[in-house]
């Protein structure tokens, strides 16, 4: 029955039935079912009953009864704007006075003098109290009364209706309907005017560069004039007539103020630029991602550090790159690399690696930056990672999300998030609010940290300082020990704020609270991968054969005792079929990595180049590619690897004075030099060759500190003697052939060649043919 009530069945009205909607043509009440229309014409019959108890049947709000609602949204207090409200609440208080005799509408709250005898509920009737209540309002001047209540005179009429709003409505329903009125459109707007409006909106938003509304409103008439041809080439209205004969009405344009507001309604204010406008209107391929655990979406950014460090080379002010990796979920930064000059692909996939691993605690940081997650003991930790743990989260991501810069959708590391497992979710293109969470994060690192160290340089190049690279003071080494410690010790501690979780929006968290809420209800997966990740992490290259020189992998030999064993074939198969997978370091090329098929353990294979004993400086990626042009631009084609030693040092600088070497090198080559030193460092580290240890934290007169070795010369005498090494064993070499020898006899050469002749029993040499004797 009360669904028969809300629901009105009158010829005319509408219903709104499985989201469709059907007017009532007719009913039939002796049957006890009606007829319904659709507005394509199709008809059906159903019960009263069907309707009544159907679950998704509902009036339509375009034909009810309530002509103030209709076709819009039921009003609320909130619509009743601030110096209405008070007359509102003042009809209110006299409805309340008229039903109950109390203002405030409860018994238990009166006011002094309550209940008044002419409005005792007890003592009166409804009707009585109705009219002393209009008695005594029209007792108001008219000014008073509308200043107090809004109209002139109030009668028994009016407080009826507004006693019948208010028990429909609420306390809204006192409100006058001309304060809640609906905007009505714009009349002024025809259909025509509408067509042309969309029409330019076509065309300014996807097709041409940004216009003013002066030339949008230009283009609207030109469209209306052209299009329903309003006016003849020379701008006179004339009068078209249609199918019937009849004279076609005028289309008048409304002005430019009324253009620009329904622009504004309909389509925003406009303030995005042509190209984010264009790229809104793209497919997204995954649609929208709810972000609800730890590790779900990890965020990965590159940015210039705003502070201006000293290399630990040289000691020369440098400008070094951040990479961010940041939980979406709980905001922590789960791990972080400084890299010279830029990034590079292997550098992203250890941050990825990083992720996975927990961090070791270092020597400087004390019990309450270890790891502090309850349900799992510090302990437990420890052990399976074999040291102490620090307080930041760590698990494997599901999915990895960045933007479209070459060093995060390269080949290389689309295979390392394979290899990982995890999804790869890229932003959508030109469109930064995808990962606007690790953009937050920059920019609170900056106003946190960054602008508090000397050295910052800015936003951009205006908010400079006079010297920004001689106010540097931290080298590399120590920001990324400054920056671990911040992260661990106050950012996972910061109270999140405007971060905060959908089911605790008011509540106060921090990074840390999240992963440990989220652990209790959820758990942990202690999944600590294998030292031997490093290795899988590294670019692959295909070699289809082993040669007698080892393989060749971008333009250097790696050889090693391992390659030559007897019946040594590939039995992979697929696209690279019987290959073998070398994986190189792109940061130190003196060695690669060769997984054995048998026992799966990892061995290197070093550059044939390199000397049997002793070191050589390392060297990456752009130093070989600059060794092989250089000696291909000579003409040189050397027959072994070592021939390339003395290039190769000779680009090193180990021909210069050592003494002069920094003082003859150019602060480019300084920096090259000083990044494949940091790059080797970052190698070494990385190689799972013992257990990882919390390094020292960097002194900050490591550079300058007396009696201490700059890295530099310690790397140009590393040089030197792998240069004199490699002569001296070249002179050795040549050495016994310098020597001055007698003729041979005669068929001695066909003797030599002669595979039948056996050799003299007192001869002591293993090769055949004559030898020099004492008096020779």
């Amino acid at each position: 029955m009360m669904g028969a009530a809300a629901l009105d069945l009158s010829p005319g009205a509408g219903v709104v039935l499985d989201e469709e909607e059907w007017l009532v043509e007719r009913q039939e009440p002796h049957l006890g079912r009606v007829h319904l229309v659709r507005a394509d014409g199709e008809r059906q019959r159903v019960s009263f009953r069907f309707l009544v108890n159907h679950p998704r049947c509902r009036p339509s709000s375009r034909t009810g009864a309530d002509g103030a609602n209709r076709g819009r949204q039921p009003a609320s207090w909130s619509d009743v704007k601030p110096e209405k409200r008070p007359l509102m609440e003042q009809r209110f208080a006299h409805l309340m006075e008229v039903n109950c005799g109390f203002r405030s509408g409860d018994p238990f709250r009166p006011e002094p003098g309550e209940p008044h005898p002419e409005y005792d509920p007890d003592r009166t009737t409804l009707t009585e109290r109705r009219a002393a209540k209009a008695t005594e309002l029209s007792a108001l001047r008219p000014e008073e009364a509308k200043l107090l209540l809004g109209v002139a005179r109030v009668g028994v009429r009016t407080l009826e209706r507004w006693e019948r709003r208010r028990r429909k409505y609420g306390i809204v329903g006192c409100a006058d309907h001309r304060w809640l009125r609906a905007s009505g459109g714009h009349p002024s707007v025809s259909e025509e005017v509408r067509e042309a409006i969309f029409a330019v909106r076509a065309e300014t938003q996807h097709h041409r560069s940004r216009v003013s509304a002066r030339t949008r409103e230009l283009m609207i008439r030109r469209y209306v004039r052209e299009t329903f041809e309003n006016e003849d080439e020379d701008g006179h209205e004339r009068e078209k007539e249609d199918e019937d004969g009849h004279e076609r009405e005028k289309i008048e344009v409304p002005s430019y103020h009324t253009l620009l507001r329904v622009w504004k309604e309909w389509f925003g204010p406009g303030g995005a630029r042509q190209k984010y406008e264009r790229s809104a209107e793209l497919p997204t391929k995954n649609g929208h991602v709810l972000v609800t655990r730890p590790g779900q979406v990890v965020a990965l950014d590159t940015t210039i550090l705003p502070v201006m460090v000293r290399e630990n080379v040289f000691g020369d002010p440098v400008t070094v790159h951040l990479t961010l990796a940041l939980d979406v979920y709980t905001h922590s930064i789960c791990a972080f690399r400084l890299t010279l000059v830029s990034d590079s692909s292997v550098d992203v996939a250890m941050v990825l690696r990083d992720v996975m691993l927990p961090l070791p605690m270092r020597e400087e940081w004390g019990e309450d930056m270890e790891w502090p997650y309850p349900g799992l003991p510090a302990a437990m930790v420890s052990e399976f990672a074999g040291y102490e743990v620090a307080g930041l989260p760590f698990f494997t991501p599901e999915t990895v999300t960045s933007d479209h810069g070459s060093v995060y959708r390269n080949h290389h590391l689309v295979d390392v998030q394979e290899a990982m497992g995890c999804r790869i979710l890229p932003a959508r293109v030109l469109r930064p609010q995808d990962k606007s969470a690790v953009e937050r994060v920059f920019g609170s690192i900056r106003s946190l940290v960054f602008e508090k160290l000397a050295g910052y340089t800015g936003v951009d190049v205006s908010d400079r300082g006079a010297d920004p690279e001689g106010d540097a003071v931290l080298t590399l080494a120590e920001m990324e020990h400054f920056i671990a410690t911040w992260v661990v010790k106050v950012w996972q501690n910061r109270r999140l704020g405007e971060f905060a979780p959908s089911w605790d929006p008011g509540g106060d968290h921090s990074p840390n609270t999240l992963f440990a809420a989220s652990f209790a209800r959820e758990g942990f997966d202690l999944d600590i991968p294998a030292p031997e990740t490093y290795y899988r992490f590294l670019p692959e290259h295909h070699v289809k054969r082993i040669h007698r020189r080892g393989v060749k992998v971008k333009g250097l030999w790696y050889d090693a005792a391992l390659l030559h064993q007897p019946d040594m074939n590939s039995a992979r198969g697929g696209r690279y079929k019987q290959h073998w997978v070398i994986h190189r370091e792109p940061r130190d090329r003196r060695v690669v990595y060769f997984q054995d098929p048998d026992t799966h353990e990892w061995h290197e294979l070093r550059w044939t180049g390199l000397p049997p004993e002793g070191e050589m400086p390392a060297f990456g990626d752009a130093r070989v590619e600059e060794l092989l042009t250089r000696v291909r631009e000579a003409g040189l084609k050397p027959r072994s690897d070592s021939e390339l030693v003395p290039k190769l040092l000779e680009m090193l600088g180990a021909v210069d004075p050592v003494a002069k070497w920094p003082s003859q090198l150019t602060k480019s080559q300084r920096t090259q030099h000083a990044r494949e030193i940091t790059q080797a460092q970052a190698a070494a580290a990385d190689r799972p060759q013992q257990p990882p240890k919390p390094n020292k934290p960097p002194r900050l007169a490591a550079l300058g500190a007396p009696g201490a070795e700059p890295p530099w010369r310690e790397r140009a005498r590393e040089a030197t003697e792998s240069l004199d090494a490699h002569r001296r064993r070249r002179r050795e070499t040549a050495k016994p052939a310098q020597q001055p020898s007698v003729p041979a006899p005669l068929g001695s050469s066909r003797r030599g060649r002669n595979l039948f002749v056996i050799a003299d029993d007192d001869d002591g040499s293993d090769e055949p043919g004559p030898q020099p004797t004492e008096e020779t």
